[in-house]
């Protein structure tokens, strides 16, 4: 077992609920369930969120206080502590700082590499700063260039480039499409399953 090895995981749909869909259940708002399981273009995806926010008069308190009642989605809390136990973690998510924060707490303050919300002082959102572009794959590419081995696991189709260029990667609880469009992807339900295979790969 190298200790070179670095885990990197989506968080939403994989250690957490997703965060829009929730807020669309909250607000009312079922155009905002679309996620990155829908729409593999994210500027498209968050620009047309922004929209929909704006036009209802909602801001990131609106969303910040939805976040606050979000747990862990069951047994990740404990997936993520026996895979921290194994090896070194982290978290690479499209989401943003002013959401994160609260999850991770929840979560036990694990790594996150994430983006930027750019807020008015109003609290509404005007826009957003992607870390990097491609922010998941080009993590990946970095950690691999300074020498470590990455194992990658998500659910969506902005994880599929840092699950195909790790040393192993796998879907977890991911859609029908993403999985028949990518049949040589391990792809696990459970975590226990992915924690083993994991470790298989370790």
């Amino acid at each position: 077992m190298s200790n070179l090895n670095i885990v990197c995981l989506d968080l939403e749909g994989v250690l957490v609920p997703e965060i829009w869909i929730a807020f669309s259940q909250e607000s009312g708002i079922p155009e905002l369930k679309r996620t990155t399981r829908d729409e593999p273009d994210y500027n498209k995806l968050m620009n047309w969120r922004i929209g929909i926010l704006k036009e209802h008069g909602l801001g990131l308190k609106e969303i910040q206080e939805t976040i606050s009642k979000i747990d862990p989605l069951p047994g990740a809390k404990e997936f993520l502590d026996s895979l921290r136990d194994m090896t070194q973690v982290i978290i690479l998510s499209d989401t943003f700082t002013q959401f994160a924060h609260p999850l991770m707490k929840k979560l036990g303050l694990p790594t996150i590499f994430c983006n930027t919300l750019e807020v008015a002082e109003s609290g509404e959102i005007t826009g957003f700063r992607m870390r990097c572009e491609n922010g998941k794959l080009n993590t990946v590419k970095a950690l691999q260039s300074v020498g470590f081995d990455t194992i990658a696991s998500g659910d969506s189709y902005n994880d599929l480039g840092m699950i195909k260029a790790s040393k192993a990667g796998f879907l977890f609880r991911s859609t029908d499409k993403i999985k028949a469009d990518n049949p040589d992807l391990p792809a696990f339900e459970e975590y226990d399953d992915l924690l083993e295979a994991i470790r298989k790969a370790l």
